[in-house]
């Protein structure tokens, strides 16, 4: 019987993921396939679940937190970050949830930190930067969020000046802005104080050079997009599926 695995989100027409594993199935002649549920409400997740030939699913952009409620176990990862993007089906047809962002995101940033690297901005308070802040506290780099409505203890972008840019510099954006189509949109932090020291982090890989990555570099900074994150996740969500 071909075992399925799928994609959950909202608004996914293209998915990485499912040109990801399409690839990687056919490449290694596996009877497998990997579709896209497009869902308008978490709800629909129920009627997914009654589908056996259905072995995992990833989770993404809304949903990473909204799941949760709606799976059988969690992952005790996953359960301290709050966030789920990865769905493995056991034999009972029980949905455990898992979190490989984090994963994804601590081996694709190490080879870009540098000793002047001790504290981080998370632009955005979304599913995927709970991971990016457990990833940090095990590198133990010290992170603030920066948000448009700050909690307490959060930084609005407002209050982003060159003493703050200077001391944090690690600056990671977790934000959906600057995302194709719409690829002149970018966080709003003054640019004019990064330096080369610097390194600028962008979760979105589509454009594969965000406006965000191009004004870091203009200041000398180094910069990356998601694309290595997305694939190492994405391995791990394989492994975690069969293991």
């Amino acid at each position: 019987m071909i075992k399925i695995y799928g994609l959950l989100g909202r608004d996914i027409g293209y998915s990485f993921s499912r040109n990801y594993f399409s690839e990687k199935f056919e490449k290694e002649n596996l009877d497998c396939q990997y579709n896209n549920f497009d869902l308008k409400h978490i709800e629909e997740l129920r009627q997914i679940k009654e589908n056996t030939s259905i072995k995992g699913l990833n989770v993404t952009i809304p949903y990473k937190e909204d799941v949760i409620s709606y799976l059988d176990h969690l992952d005790p990862i996953a359960k301290e970050i709050g966030a789920v993007n990865v769905i493995k089906f056991d034999e009972n047809q029980q949905s455990i949830g898992y979190n490989s962002d984090y994963y994804g995101f601590t081996e694709s940033l190490k080879p870009l930190l540098n000793k002047t690297i001790k504290k981080a901005l998370i632009l955005g308070t979304g599913g995927a930067s709970k991971a990016i802040a457990y990833a940090l506290d095990r590198l133990n780099i010290h992170y603030t969020f920066v948000s448009r409505n700050p909690d307490f203890n959060e930084l609005s972008y407002n209050d982003l000046d060159e003493d703050i840019i200077r001391e944090y510099k690690l600056i990671i954006n977790c934000t959906p802005l600057g995302t194709h189509p719409n690829v002149d949109y970018y966080p709003d932090i003054p640019y004019e104080h990064l330096t080369k020291n610097h390194v600028l982090y962008d979760l979105i890989y589509n454009p594969d050079q965000t406006t965000f990555m191009k004004k870091g570099q203009e200041k000398g900074a180094k910069t990356t997009n998601g694309l290595q994150m997305l694939i190492l996740q994405a391995e791990k969500s394989w492994k975690i599926w069969n293991d």
